[in-house]
Order: C-alpha cells, then sequence, then structure tokens
C-alpha cells in the first residue's frame, strides 16, 4: 500500500492507496512548505492533523509532490519529515510535476498552476522538459491568489479600489490598516494570507475593477511564463482554486493569447493516482 500527498502552500491532499492502487481513504492537512516552515513545524502538523489510519502500518512507499520542493536543501527538509512520520521510504518532487502528472498523466502537453502561487512547464509524458522559473509571491507568482490578494490590498489601502468595494472589505474582515499591514508583514506564510483576500473578489464578479485586476493578473502569467515556451498545442491544462474561481477570465485570456485551455480542474489528486496506477 502507498501513500500519496499533493501540497500546496494552503493545503495538502492525502490518499492511502491498496494494493490494487485503489484509494481507500482521504484526507487535506494544511499547506506543507520547507520554504516557510522548519522540520519540526512540519513534522508537527503531519502528526497531528492526519487521521491515525495514516500511521498504523508501514506502508511500501510514500510519494509526496510539494511547493517548495525544487532544490535537494528543501527536498531534503521534507524527506525527513516524513520518514520520521511514516518510517518508510519516501520519495519527494515538486508539486509542480505533481500537477503536470495530474493533469496530463502520460500525454505530452503544458500544465500550469494557479492557486496561491503559480508555476508552469512543458510535460513528456513523465518528467518536466522545460520551466520557466515562478520567482515566488515577491518576484514572480504572476496570476496567483497572492498576486492578486496583494495588489488588491494595496489598492484598497491606497484608496485605488473603488469605495464600496473597499467597504465592504474591511466590514467583511473587520480589520483596521494597521491589522492588515501587520497581518501581511509579521505573518510568517504571508502569501497564504494574501491569497485568503484574494477570494473575496469572487464575490464582486460584476465588478469592472475586479474584471480587470484578474484579467491583468493573468495577462501577465501569460506574458511572463506561458509566451516563453511558444507553445502552439492544444493540451494546454491548469490546476488550482484561482484557476477555478476565475475561470471565465481565464479562457478568455488565453484566447487573447491565441491559445485554448483543454482543462481546469480543482485538485490534481485524481490524475496522480492514476499515473501511480500506470507506473
Amino acid at each position: 500500500m502507498k501513500v500519496i500527498a499533493d501540497s500546496s502552500s494552503t493545503r495538502t491532499q492525502w490518499a492511502l492507496i491498496d494494493e490494487n492502487l485503489n484509494p481507500i481513504e482521504t484526507a487535506t492537512t494544511a499547506g506543507l512548505n520547507p520554504y516557510f516552515q522548519t522540520r519540526r513545524e512540519i513534522s508537527h502538523s503531519i502528526r497531528l492533523e492526519l487521521p491515525e489510519s495514516f500511521f498504523k502500518r508501514r506502508w511500501e512507499h510514500v510519494y509526496f509532490y510539494g511547493a517548495g520542493c525544487a532544490n535537494p536543501e528543501k527536498i531534503k527538509i521534507m524527506e525527513q519529515s516524513l520518514i520520521a512520520q511514516f518510517k518508510t521510504p519516501v520519495t519527494v518532487e515538486s508539486n509542480l510535476l505533481g500537477a503536470a502528472r495530474g493533469l496530463l498523466v502520460d500525454s505530452p502537453g503544458m500544465a500550469c498552476i494557479l492557486g496561491t502561487g503559480s508555476n508552469s512547464c512543458m510535460y513528456d509524458g513523465n518528467e518536466i522538459t522545460k520551466h520557466i522559473r515562478p520567482l515566488g509571491y515577491i518576484l514572480g507568482d504572476e496570476g496567483s491568489g497572492s498576486f492578486l490578494g496583494k495588489r488588491f490590498v494595496a489598492d484598497c489601502l491606497k484608496e485605488i479600489a473603488p469605495e464600496g468595494l473597499r467597504r465592504a472589505f474591511y466590514e467583511h474582515y473587520q480589520l483596521s490598516v494597521d491589522e492588515i499591514m501587520d497581518a501581511v508583514y509579521t505573518n510568517s506564510l504571508p502569501n497564504r494570507t494574501l491569497s485568503e483576500y484574494s477570494f473575496f473578489l469572487s464575490n464582486f464578479m460584476e465588478n469592472e475593477y475586479v474584471i480587470r485586476l484578474v484579467y491583468d493578473g493573468f495577462t501577465q502569467f501569460f506574458t511572463r511564463n506561458i509566451a516563453a515556451y511558444r507553445y502552439s498545442g492544444d493540451n494546454l491544462c491548469f490546476v488550482g482554486s484561482i484557476a477555478c474561481t476565475y475561470e471565465s477570465i481565464l479562457h478568455r485570456v488565453a484566447r487573447d493569447f491565441g491559445l485554448t485551455i483543454n482543462k481546469v480542474v480543482p485538485s490534481s489528486m485524481p490524475g496522480l493516482i492514476q499515473y501511480h496506477t500506470l507506473h
């Protein structure tokens, strides 16, 4: 039996897979990211948030696809945390490879993430063949929840966003300007905080300011990421909460770039289970 995990900075989806590679139990915990969390914090989250059934026996293997798992140092932190909790062999890969395998399984194409962060790659049916660095929520992550949230909150604080929208935002979160600044700048997971604010916009999809903000964010994602691949195929796929929440605008931007989106899904897990059934 195996464990498959797919983790963004916001949440982690877990699945226990039996000998026939059928899911027998699933669970959702907080996001795990070695860029923002120590080995101890990651281990603590896994142990306290996963059901006890995930620790009742030694599994054949743990496959973990995670945000922030993109270099040997960060992968080692995650490996040590997983081994300490599961006492079994583990394989740690990036959440981008998880997205590609989950979206495309064994077919070549282009896989993109639009969630708390954003990312993209070319995929050959097994591995990533080309990748444009996302650069994180400060330097990149165009079109993501943290990107949209950062733009919107800044517009609120500078009184650029429409007054009615600003008033609704402050009333919804019951926060002052100083408290918002504190939440962003002293929070250990600022990208998650900013992404949370972005979902407020989904309640105002008829507002021209909101439409323009999301459209501009997605346009920057296509300009600074997808355009660099010069992709002209028909297997462009997206996964993530932001892609699903603002799907109509995402399709509109893709058409403006001469592309057609083949698939938009909220989770990579179904495809990952299918991938590990085949491999």
